[in-house]
């Protein structure tokens, strides 16, 4: 975190340093009007400005390339970072199939385990069959031996009668040897049947090892399964913290790249707002240096005294109020005509007959200037028209250009309001001092009356040397204020009194 501190504060005092020195680098090429590579000076100021932004962004880049490797490993290596992400992501969607996979094959090999659950509970159904079946065999054969010794004792019983029963004994041999075929079959029988139980136990314990055998498998499929789900969870895990921790880093650099570009931005909008102000500059330059022109040449024709009419002079001006739209322009007509023969009167020369110019238009206006000027006063009110002198012209021109001004006759300044407002001190000031304390203070006053378009003099209410002798009998520091006597409206005249306050109250006035 400190290093970041002292690296932020390196580049603003390196940006500051650059920027101060390139100002200054076209500041000297601007006032000493050199140039680079047979270019303008204003062109090469604009050159010394566009390098110093580019070494400011270079050392910028620079700083930043230089102690932060991970800033250039973001913008020198993102797009492999991005491939790398993108293998990522194809990689994990792989895994994902391949877990869906595995989940399939885990719910077959469940199936299968069932399907072989239900075959083994069918063979223990068969098994128990045949032993019942066995049981039922043996009780046969038990009842068989019971029945063969009766017979063996029913045979020793009738040795002893053989002569007697020799028939009977041939049928009695017969009948033991049906005994001992039905015997042996019945051995047979249960041999055959045994042979099936043995069999069936076989196939029975057969079976079921398949069963365990085929369930460990699947365990075992299934806990390498698990495994290995659990491994790639793992590693998409880490890759997954790894990806949010490049897209946190690829988010820092992209808001501290859109942070430089915004100062480039602003940078760039100062530099063209300096060029526009540098324009700006040039071409009021040029406009000074044709008035200087004019001014030098009105200067000459002053002193020449042949200077008739300056610049912005009112020609004729009056109070114009009319009740229709159609009587506008008649007074402006009139209100021309008089100041054509003002402007006669002051360019004429000295002793010459004005009888034969009264009519000559010398001051022309064309029908636009005249309606637009109608226009403006044809609303019903009161309104203040001037004509203006456009320029300078001396004695003896036979025409000139003027402008016209047309203002409501509102109150400007209320009564008591104040103009202006300064101090005297009679004790430590000499009458003189005093004196132009109060010229100033009426300059200044008529200069608020100009500004606020009241032409005429001001009028000062009483008279001046009064005020100054009773301003004069005090020996401590005063408050002067210049304020309007009366309602004054922009026609004027604007009527001041002299006010002297001593500790906020009115001591005298003129």
């Amino acid at each position: 975190m400190t290093t970041a501190f002292i690296l932020i504060t390196a580049i603003l005092i390196l940006g500051g340093v650059i920027a101060t020195v390139g100002d200054r680098i076209g500041t000297r090429v601007g006032k000493k009007r050199l140039s680079l590579f047979n270019l303008r000076p204003k062109k090469t100021a604009v050159l010394v400005t566009i390098l110093t932004g580019v070494g400011i962004s270079a050392s910028t880049l620079a700083s930043l390339f230089l102690v932060d490797e991970g800033l250039r490993d973001g913008v020198f290596k993102l797009e492999d970072i991005q491939k790398d992400l993108r293998s990522k992501r194809e990689q994990l969607e792989g895994t994902a199939n391949n877990l869906e996979i595995t989940k399939r094959e885990l719910a077959e090999a469940r199936n299968q385990q069932a399907q072989a659950q239900k075959k083994l509970e069918a063979i223990n159904r068969s098994l128990e069959a045949a032993n019942t079946k066995q049981r039922l065999t043996q009780a046969q054969l038990n009842k068989t031996i019971k029945q063969q010794a009766r017979t063996e004792a029913l045979l020793q019983g009738t040795q002893k009668k053989l002569d007697q029963v020799a028939t009977r004994y041939k049928s009695a041999i017969d009948e033991l040897q049906t005994i001992i075929d039905e015997r042996d079959s019945k051995i047979k029988e249960i041999k055959q049947l045994r042979a099936e139980s043995l069999q069936l136990k076989e196939d029975r314990k057969r079976l079921i090892a398949d069963a365990n055998k085929a369930l460990a498998q699947a365990e075992a499929a299934i806990n390498k399964r698990d495994r290995e789900l659990a491994n790639r969870q793992e590693a998409i895990e880490k890759r997954d913290e790894k990806i949010a921790q490049l897209d946190k880093q690829i988010q820092k650099r992209n808001s501290e790249i859109t942070a430089r570009e915004k100062m480039i931005a602003q940078r760039q909008k100062v530099i063209n707002e300096k060029q526009a102000r540098l324009s700006e500059l040039e071409s009021q330059q040029a406009s000074l240096e044709q008035q200087l022109a004019k001014l030098g040449q009105s200067n000459r024709d002053l002193r020449l005294g042949k200077l008739a009419l300056i610049r912005g002079q009112v020609i004729a001006e009056a109070v114009v109020r009319v009740e229709k739209p159609e009587a506008a322009k008649q007074a402006v007509i009139k209100l021309l005509q008089e100041a054509n023969l003002s402007a006669l009167n002051k360019l004429s020369e000295p002793g010459s007959d004005l009888s034969k110019d009264e009519k000559s238009p010398i001051l022309f206006a064309t029908a636009k200037q005249i309606q637009q000027l109608s226009k403006q006063i044809d609303d019903g009110r009161e309104y203040v028209v001037r004509i203006f002198s456009a320029g300078n012209y001396v004695r003896g021109e036979k025409r000139i250009e003027f402008f016209a001004d047309a203002a409501p006759n509102q109150i400007v300044f209320q009564r008591g309001e104040v103009l202006a407002t300064t101090t005297a001190d009679p004790q430590n000031m000499t009458p003189e001092q005093v004196s132009q304390r109060l010229e100033l203070l009426i300059s200044a006053s008529q200069f608020r009356a100009r500004n606020a378009g009241i032409l005429e003099s001001i009028q000062i209410d009483g008279t001046i040397i009064r005020f100054v002798a009773l301003l004069r009998q005090y020996n401590q520091s005063l408050d002067i204020k210049a304020v309007a006597a009366q309602d004054t409206y922009r026609a004027g005249p604007l009527k001041v009194k002299l006010v002297a306050i001593l500790n906020g109250k009115i001591v005298f006035s003129t």
